[in-house]
């Protein structure tokens, strides 16, 4: 018999006795699973509470605790109880515990969720530890928990059945903690920056403000096919036009049907904000005020560990134009180039393979990737993307083909991206336009020009710096993560064969 049918014949033989546990409960107790049972306290306010206590005694005060069983001894004289912030030991022995209380402990299962009441102590070898006086069962579970020692190892249980993951990995568990953490930081660094948050449209009739492939629905009552928004920028953009406030964003959740792996999930976490008479530059100074801050709240200093490298978010960071660490890393040196000719041969002569209608920008914009991207573990704000794949960003001045756009990278990861926003109705319609007869032609029949969007540009939005950062790297980095998948509590998996 393999190891798996093994696991499943046990598992299968643990449950029935749970079940049958469960029967016996039921007839001496009655409701197994009570709608109310009132704590007094957790686990972790009675450990900050009596962190003085000494051994061997006694705290003069009587609790009420509610949590799981993951651990009994001595036929359940001792047992571990956790809550959600910590664990304590309960003990029931004939001469503290009632018998009523103490004829339960044969039914409680590793799992099972109890209430226990009584006096608190400190033992002779230093545990805190509560002596039941009453024991609630209120959780009979029909599953057994993973191995103790081991928890949950298939990695792909881990991601399907996160419960599980979180019941047995502390590491797991305080990662999502952290996560919360990070999210609640950013939200808060936002409102004392000024900024206002809003919220914008999840399903949208015409996507954009980002080059990627929607998921496609349909709308029952307006009788017409929507998306799943790519990304919140043209929303946001409108707000702005509205002059609902100088400073906007927003904590999305955005959705691109293309590709997972450990650095993409297909719904993801996005923080954008807007800030009029801001520019890329300010935005720049927001990123390294918004790292450092998380960076401290999570581990107390700007600097910590990721894998085997040391990260330091504290700023200022590096900055350097694209065309510039191109040129280092390759001796190519685009700002000389003048045509999308020349730049195809500069970069086959380098040993590129390049597209033969690339433009100069995407060409200078591949090879970044291929030569720099990587190298930049350090954050750093990479300035001055092209023109041909930053259709809403402001021209560099005296440098029409370069604009006002920087993307932060550490670890070699885009976390975040922005622009001085470009607010010239008459250039963004242009590029609006080239934008989508390239998608056309590149057989993306779906893709519209947002008509409404540039009906409140017409309007007149005020010069601003915008900013995206992807929230779920963000997390990676700070809780050193190795894939987004730790650190979404449910990530898009592949539905299980029949």
């Amino acid at each position: 018999m393999t190891e798996e049918k093994t696991e499943t014949a046990l598992s299968s033989d643990a449950a029935e006795v749970r079940r049958q546990k469960l029967a016996l409960l039921r007839e001496q107790i009655g409701d197994v699973y009570p709608a109310h049972f009132h704590r007094t306290t957790t686990t972790a306010e009675l450990a900050e509470k009596y962190a003085e206590l000494e051994p061997d005694t006694e705290a003069g005060e009587t609790v009420t605790v509610a949590g799981r069983i993951y651990s009994s001894r001595n036929s359940g004289m001792f047992m571990d109880l956790r809550d959600a912030s910590g664990k304590i030991q309960i003990f029931s022995h004939k001469d503290t515990t009632p018998e009523e209380a103490r004829n339960l402990l044969p039914m409680i299962d590793l799992g099972d969720i109890i209430g226990v009441t009584g006096p608190v102590r400190r033992t002779k070898r230093g545990e805190l530890t509560i002596n039941a006086e009453t024991i609630t069962m209120l959780t009979k579970t029909l599953l057994p928990m993973p191995e103790k020692y081991h928890g949950v190892t298939d990695i792909e249980v881990r991601y399907r059945k996160r419960h599980l993951d979180i019941l047995t990995n502390d590491e797991s568990k305080l990662r999502f903690q952290q996560r919360s953490k990070i999210v609640s930081g950013i939200r808060r660094f936002m409102e004392s920056d000024g900024f206002m948050e809003v919220e914008t449209p999840m399903l949208q009739s015409v996507y954009g403000g980002a080059s990627a492939d929607p998921f496609k629905t349909h709308h029952n009552t307006l009788k017409q096919d929507m998306y799943l928004r790519i990304a919140p920028e043209l929303f946001l953009k409108r707000t702005l036009v509205s002059g609902l406030a100088d400073k906007i964003f927003e904590i999305n959740r955005n959705f691109r049907n293309e590709g997972v792996s450990t650095r993409h999930n297909p719904e993801f976490t996005m923080m954008e904000c807007y800030w009029a008479y801001a520019d890329y530059e300010d935005m720049m100074d927001l990123v390294e005020r918004l790292f450092g801050d998380l960076a401290m709240r999570i581990h107390g200093s700007t600097e910590f560990t990721f894998g085997d490298k040391e990260i330091s978010f504290k700023g200022p960071f590096k900055r350097v134009p694209m065309p510039d660490a191109v040129k280092e890393a390759t001796g190519i040196d685009f700002l000389s180039i003048k045509t999308d000719e020349e730049a195809r041969a500069a970069a086959k002569a380098a040993g590129f393979a390049v597209e033969k209608d690339w433009t100069w920008g995407e060409c200078l914009a591949f090879i970044f990737e291929e030569k720099v991207e990587g190298t930049l573990i350090q954050p750093s704000h990479v300035t001055h993307f092209p023109k041909d794949i930053s259709p809403f960003a402001k021209e560099v001045p005296g440098e029409p083909r370069l604009v006002e756009r920087f993307e932060t990278y550490c670890n070699a990861w885009e976390i975040g991206n922005a622009f001085s926003e470009l607010n010239d109705p008459e250039e963004q319609r242009k590029r609006m336009v080239e934008q989508l007869e390239q998608a056309h032609a590149r057989g993306e029949k779906d893709k519209q020009l947002d008509d409404e969007f540039l009906d409140a540009i017409d309007q007149g939005m005020p010069p601003a710096g915008g900013l995206g950062i992807g929230v779920d790297r963000l997390i990676m980095l700070l809780t050193n993560a190795p894939s987004i998948r730790d650190v979404i509590l449910f990530p898009a998996r592949r539905a299980k064969a029949d």
